[in-house]
This record gives structure tokens, sequence and C-alpha cells, in this order.
């Protein structure tokens, strides 16, 4: 199933995650954000169960921030998976 993210406080407008059945990332798209960084992070995830990405990445800051693209995505995937 694809899920779409609306990021709050961060540079990236939106997510869009693809999870399998079994909670597996297939494919993450993000629009806006820093490029290589984001493109770098799908590249990570994908691949890898949505408990262990939010596990991952929940909780890192961009900065003086007290989120970032990848706390965002993590807390996105939080959401999806409850709603599945």
């Amino acid at each position: 199933m694809t899920y779409s993210i609306h990021p709050r406080g961060v540079c990236s407008r939106e997510m869009q995650v693809e999870v399998d059945e079994q909670g597996v990332i297939q494919d993450l798209r993000v629009l806006g954000g820093c490029s290589g960084n984001l493109q770098g992070i799908a590249v990570l995830v994908r691949g890898m169960p949505a408990k262990e990405a939010i596990e991952r990445l929940r909780g890192i800051r961009c900065g003086f921030k007290d989120t970032s693209c990848p706390d965002q995505l993590a807390r996105g995937l939080e959401n999806a998976m409850k709603q599945a």
C-alpha cells in the first residue's frame, strides 16, 4: 500500500512510501527537501521493515529544529502502520 505523508516543520512537502503486506518498505519518493540526502535515505530504507525504519529515524533533528525529514518519515510511517 502507498501512503502519502505531509511533513511539518521541514523542507520536504510530501513523502510517498510504499509498504508491502509484510510491513517492508518497497519504495520512498520525496517531493522537496534536500534532494541528495533524501535520495540516500530512500535507498537505505528500501527493503527495510517499517518498524525498523521508525526506530532508527525517530528523533533525528535537523539543525536547530525539533524534527527532520527522517523524523517526519518515522512519524508518518508510525501513523500509517496504525491505520493498516
